[in-house]
């Protein structure tokens, strides 16, 4: 196994990020993600920089001797992502609904500071 997928692994463990989440996020399929990160299939530099990209890291992160995860508690999470599946009509509307209703939320409270400085002016 290499440096790089031991990194990997060191990583996903660490951070509690499932094989499945990479391979939706990188387009890799589950079992040749699968054989890569137990060392059964040799890894190339396109799979590096898709894991890579999907861990939100460079490739170089995980090819270095010194490697180190944050901890969990140190981590600032800039991203929150989740697969439930593919969505019926009705949740894509029922979603596009929420969708709209927050842009509506952020606009009027928005509307205060517009209001409060348009009383200054």
């Amino acid at each position: 196994m290499t440096k790089y997928v031991e990194n990997v692994n060191t990583y996903l463990s660490e951070m509690k990020i499932k094989q499945t989440f990479i391979s939706l996020k990188s387009g890799i399929e589950t079992s040749k993600l699968s054989r890569i990160l137990t060392g059964a299939q040799d890894i190339n530099a396109t799979d590096m920089e898709r894991i890579a990209t999907a861990l939100g890291q460079k490739v170089e992160y995980f090819l270095s001797q010194d490697f180190y995860v944050p901890s969990l508690d140190n981590a600032m999470v800039a991203e929150v992502a989740f697969y439930a599946g593919n969505p019926s009509k009705q949740q894509e509307s029922f979603a596009m609904k929420l969708v709209d209703l927050i842009e509506n939320v952020d606009e009027v409270l928005g509307a205060k500071d517009r209001f409060m400085k348009a009383i200054m002016e």
